[in-house]
This record gives C-alpha cells, sequence and structure tokens, in this order.
C-alpha cells in the first residue's frame, strides 16, 4: 500500500508512513480523479540532506485521510501536479518558493506569499511578476494593498476591456507573520494556544479547536462529553456571528443601510454571548487544549437561550426582508458566478464549494467531537453567484440555531479543568481538520523523539478560494468587485500566515 489511512485526529508513528519515490508519490494523486477525494495538506520538511514531501487526501465518502510521503534530494527537479490538478498550484508554489526544488512543467509557478524563509531572498513582493495582455484595447486597475476602509492588505490587479473584468490576479503576502515557525520557536502550550487564537482573528473558535484536538491527540487525552459540546457550541455561536456580520457588509456594499445596522445589532448580540462566557468577544481564552477554564454552568446556558431568543426575534424577519427587496436582489442575481467544475478544478472548499454544488463539510465528512454524534446535513447550493453565498450564511445561521439548542438540551454540568499535562507522543504526526465558518482548517504537527513539536503546518481555507474570487468577477464589471469579494469575506492573514 503507497499510503495509510487515519481519522481526523488520529496520531500516528511517523514511521508508519509510507515513503516512495516521486514518480510513486506523483501517482498516487490519481485519487484526486474521484471527486469525493480532495487534496487537505501537501507540504515539504528539511530532513537531514534530502527533503521530504509530505501529502493528506482526504476521502469524503469514507471518511478516512490518506497519508503518503516522498524523499527527494535538494535541488531537484519534479515533475509537477499542476497540469493535471490545478488546485494543487497552492501547495507547489509554497514547496518551491521555500526549498530549492523546482515543478517542472507548472504553468503558475509564482511565488505565493514571500514568507522570510524562502530560499530566494532576491524575490520580494514588490518584485512580483504580475500576469499581463499587451493590447491598446485593455488597461490595468491596481487596486491595494492598502485600501479605503477598515481591511486587511492585499493587492488586486485588474485586466478590463472598459468596464469588464478580463483577468483578476490577487497578490498577498503582507501580513505574512512566520506564525508556523513561532509554533516551534516556544514549546509552551499556552504560548502556542495564543498563536493559535491569533492565526487569524476572525476565526479563534475553529483554529484553537483545531489545535487543541491536536495537542489532545499527541498527549493521549480525550475530553468529556460536556467539553465537546460546549467547543461544538462555541463553533456554531463564531459561525453565527461572523456570518450575520458579513450580511451586514454586504448590506453596505449595495447601500441598504437598514440591513447593514439590524445585522451588525443582532451580531453583537452573538459576540456579547462569548463575552459573558469567558470574557472575550471574540472567544480568546475560552478553548485551551486539555484544560476547561470557562464550563457552562446553568446560569449561562439560560443567558446563551436567552440571546438566541432575542436574536432569532428580528433575524429573520430581517433576512426576509432583505432577499424580497429588488435594489438588492439585482446586485446579486447572476454577479459573481462560480461553476461546479470550477470549484471541482479548483479544490474550493466551505462555503465556495458548498455554494458552487460542491458537498465539501468535515462536520459530516470527517466529524470530530461532539459532531461524531450530531447528523449534520450541509447546506448545499448551485447557483454559484453573490445571493448563493447571502442565502448559504442565513441557511447555515438557521441550521447553527438548531444544533446548540440541541446540545443545549443534551449538556450536563462540566467541571472546571485548570491543569494540563503537556507531554506528547514522540516521532509521531497529527492531523486535525475542523470546518470553520469558511470552511475546513488543516493542523498538522509532527515531534521530534523528545515529544517537541519540529514542525507545524497550518492550511486556512482561503489558501484554496481566493482563487473563486479571482474567477467569480471575470467577465463581471469592476464595480462588483467589491461585492464579490465581500460575499466570498477571505481571510489576508490566514493566507499569508
Amino acid at each position: 500500500m503507497n499510503y495509510i489511512s487515519i481519522k481526523n485526529g488520529e496520531s500516528i508513528a511517523v514511521n508508519s508512513v509510507p515513503v516512495l519515490n516521486y514518480q510513486e508519490f506523483y501517482n498516487v494523486f490519481d485519487l484526486l480523479k474521484d471527486h469525493e477525494n480532495h487534496c487537505i495538506n501537501y507540504f515539504a520538511v528539511n530532513e537531514a540532506d534530502t527533503i521530504r514531501l509530505w501529502a493528506m487526501i482526504a476521502n469524503d465518502r469514507e471518511h478516512t485521510i490518506y497519508v503518503f510521503s516522498s524523499n527527494v534530494a535538494h535541488n531537484s527537479k519534479l515533475k509537477s501536479l499542476t497540469p493535471k490538478y490545478p488546485g494543487m498550484h497552492v501547495y507547489e508554489r509554497e514547496i518551491a518558493e521555500v526549498f530549492h526544488l523546482q515543478f517542472e512543467e507548472s504553468e503558475w509557478d509564482k511565488p505565493l506569499r514571500f514568507p522570510f524563509n524562502r530560499n530566494n531572498k532576491e524575490q520580494t513582493i514588490e518584485k512580483y511578476p504580475f500576469y499581463s495582455i499587451e493590447s491598446h484595447e485593455l488597461h490595468e486597475v491596481g487596486v491595494g494593498p492598502i485600501h479605503a476602509g477598515i481591511i486587511e492588505p492585499g493587492h488586486f490587479r485588474f485586466i478590463c476591456n472598459g468596464e469588464k473584468v478580463l483577468h483578476l490576479e490577487i497578490q498577498l503576502g503582507y501580513q505574512h507573520r512566520g506564525v508556523e515557525s513561532l509554533m516551534i520557536q516556544n514549546q509552551n502550550i499556552t504560548y502556542q494556544t495564543k498563536l493559535a487564537e491569533s492565526i487569524s482573528g476572525d476565526t479563534v473558535i475553529g483554529n484553537t479547536l483545531a489545535f487543541a484536538n491536536l495537542i489532545e491527540s499527541l498527549n493521549g487525552k480525550s475530553m468529556s462529553t460536556s467539553v465537546e459540546i460546549e467547543r461544538a457550541i462555541a463553533l456554531e455561536l463564531e459561525r453565527i456571528a461572523i456570518h450575520t456580520g458579513d450580511l451586514s457588509a454586504l448590506c453596505t456594499d449595495v447601500a441598504y443601510q437598514f440591513g447593514t445596522v439590524v445585522f451588525q445589532d443582532l451580531r453583537t448580540i452573538i459576540i456579547n454571548t462569548f463575552l459573558q462566557w469567558c470574557g472575550n468577544r471574540f472567544a480568546r481564552k475560552l478553548i485551551h487544549p486539555q484544560m476547561n477554564k470557562y464550563p457552562l454552568t446553568q446560569e449561562l446556558k439560560e443567558k446563551i437561550l436567552n440571546n438566541l431568543a432575542e436574536y432569532e426575534s428580528r433575524f429573520h424577519e430581517m433576512t426576509q426582508l432583505m432577499f424580497n427587496i429588488p435594489s438588492v436582489l439585482a446586485r446579486f442575481e447572476n454577479v459573481g458566478v462560480v461553476t461546479t467544475q470550477q470549484a471541482l478544478d479548483m479544490m474550493f472548499v466551505g462555503m465556495a464549494a458548498r455554494t458552487s454544488g460542491v458537498e465539501r463539510d468535515i462536520r459530516k465528512s470527517h466529524p470530530h467531537g461532539f459532531y461524531q454524534h450530531t447528523a449534520i446535513d450541509p447546506v448545499v447550493l448551485k447557483n454559484g453567484d453573490v445571493k448563493a453565498r447571502a442565502q448559504l450564511r442565513y441557511f447555515e445561521i438557521v441550521a447553527s440555531l438548531k444544533y446548540i439548542k440541541e446540545w443545549l438540551q443534551l449538556h450536563s454540568s462540566s467541571e472546571k479543568i485548570a491543569h494540563s499535562n503537556n507531554k506528547l507522543m514522540p516521532n509521531s504526526l497529527c492531523l486535525t481538520l475542523v470546518e470553520g465558518w469558511r470552511g475546513e482548517l488543516c493542523h498538522v504537527a509532527l515531534t521530534d523523539a523528545k515529544g517537541n513539536i519540529m514542525h507545524y503546518k497550518i492550511k486556512d481555507p482561503s489558501l484554496h478560494n481566493w482563487f473563486a474570487l479571482a474567477l467569480a468577477v471575470r467577465n463581471n464589471d469592476i464595480s462588483d468587485f467589491p461585492i464579490c469579494n465581500k460575499s466570498f469575506d477571505l481571510s489576508y492573514c490566514g493566507f499569508d500566515l
């Protein structure tokens, strides 16, 4: 067998993973011909005199993950996977940028994020090789990296024919902080937890839960059912909060001010629920590996139910109003379309996949924690336009409200757990997947002979989905770019790491 099969959150010995020659390694990716499989991570690690390539492919039908690897020499020229599987371009670009490896026949071998540890320091963000078309009829429009308003930095380069966008290239990397390197520089679990909370500020629960699941697996510790319920509730509250904020922002972009202020107020109800729970509106400190600092009391459960009731008292009415206003629908319908084939080819995940007819939801395909005891029915829409991405948020909020109320009924009292055992399994690999509000988050850790983390790999769904925005704006007016951008609401810092 050219791979080992594992489950989400399972820890295995590093030496149990097959080491293949590169041609065998390349051939395993034929698994991607079945659209029930998709690559959830592919990265490289320096190993003595060689470079070890690690790959993980998720089988959503069988709920398993295939792990395999290959040792290649420094300065190797390798056959690229990108011509065959275009969605692999982000992985190969990242590997080539950091390591002395070259992927031949790749037609889009550009730097990904200009990390501190890139192998060619002469490649700088100011020298990014933008795609261009020589024509007297076309013009280029550059936007960013500094934008008007409260927004992260990123550069968008449009090639337009009049007002119509022919091509968009997105350049990121301005917020690179070296999070993965920082994860291994300091082995203190509390320090690493704070880093996990900071990977992407709007996905605190998602990333911290992925990190906690990983550490607990490497430690051989399982949490009680009550704690698993609490973590699932927190993840769904985060989904509700951010989706509601995005509905507000979408209203802003189409000049529907009433919707803007109502959804803003509703979002405040949800994030203030976190404030009552753990003292932070963005849920920092709520989740910590092996610990339960803020257990749900009966009083807190009643507050959550009261807050959800207040939220629902206006949410459904406001959403129905928004989706029945002609001026809103005129800006939402058939704008920024991403097709099902594009979503499959480019390996989009999360909302970007589900609004284009591709069911990808880790809560169903690779469940963890209390999701293993819950029947999740992912919302899948087919139009792939701005309206679909707005509607998906509504449907997912409705589903999350239902899950939370059911789980609160099942939750029994839990105790405060204030101490942890930080000893991790030596020479091991662990991979965890969490369905954040944007899509799948993937964390991978490799430990050394002493049980210290020697390599940490993070993948935000935005790594794949920024290309969805680039495809969505093609043949649309450039004035539709802001609404398309907000309809995806992708993470700059989650991509940049």
